[in-house]
């Protein structure tokens, strides 16, 4: 069973059954997994997401049910990039400075409202689905799109619209890096919010390294006879 938040108008089609929405929280999910039979918890979800993965913690704790989180490594700097790191979106406008900048903006569209305190600079921002309402800036540009980002795509929208500051979270692996890797390539500035601390005690990066432990997990407890 496949579990996704609700946060998007139209999620991706996927080859498995899905139920969308919260649990109401970590008791509830608890619930979820005891009322389903759930014999193992796989948290897959987005390294910012922190609050669903401190609550797949305490309800895997709970329920007495074995999770595993799948974390893909966050990016690390290489020669040439010129990156600020920063702890939240507040901090970030903050970062960009005083003076009028051009600045591409890749967050969640509910995490946007902070940069309305920074109307002097001209912003192009993209998301999955449509910021609705609109942000109170006079000088704002959206754009929408699914990844995976390639360096040739985001290279030609940033050089098209003079971007000089991308804003990001390091959400690690290949579908939204190209961004990264053209920021190097032109000397363009990077505001990059570092991930929260990681709830769970047992991580792996890779979807091979999850069967491993899936296989291992189900076969334990069906020799306890769970």
């Amino acid at each position: 069973m496949l579990s996704l938040a609700g946060r998007t108008a139209s999620p991706a089609r996927q080859p498995v059954p899905v139920r969308i929405g919260g649990f109401g929280g970590a008791l509830g999910l608890a619930d979820y997994l005891a009322r389903e039979g759930i014999g193992a918890l796989i948290d897959a979800t987005h390294p910012f997401a922190a609050a669903i993965s401190a609550n797949a913690v305490a309800a895997a704790r709970h329920a007495g049910v074995p999770l595993l989180a799948l974390r893909r490594p966050p990016w690390v700097t290489v020669a040439g990039d010129r990156w600020t790191e920063v702890s939240d979106v507040r901090e970030a406008v903050n970062a960009i400075g005083m003076a009028p900048r051009r600045v591409f903006v890749t967050l969640g569209r509910n995490e946007l409202a902070p940069f309305a305190d920074a109307p002097q600079h001209h912003y192009l921002v993209r998301s999955v689905d449509p910021v609705d309402p609109p942000l109170a800036l006079p000088q704002v540009i959206y754009v929408t799109g699914r990844g995976p980002f390639g360096e040739a795509e985001d290279g030609a929208l940033m050089r098209a619209h003079g971007i000089e500051v991308v804003v990001a979270k390091n959400s690690g692996g290949t579908a939204t890096y190209g961004k990264i890797a053209v920021a190097r390539a032109l000397g363009i500035a990077v505001i990059l919010l570092r991930r929260p601390p990681a709830s769970a005690a047992v991580a792996v990066e890779t979807i091979e390294a999850v069967i491993a432990w899936l296989d291992h997990a189900l076969t334990s407890a069906a020799a306890r006879g769970v």
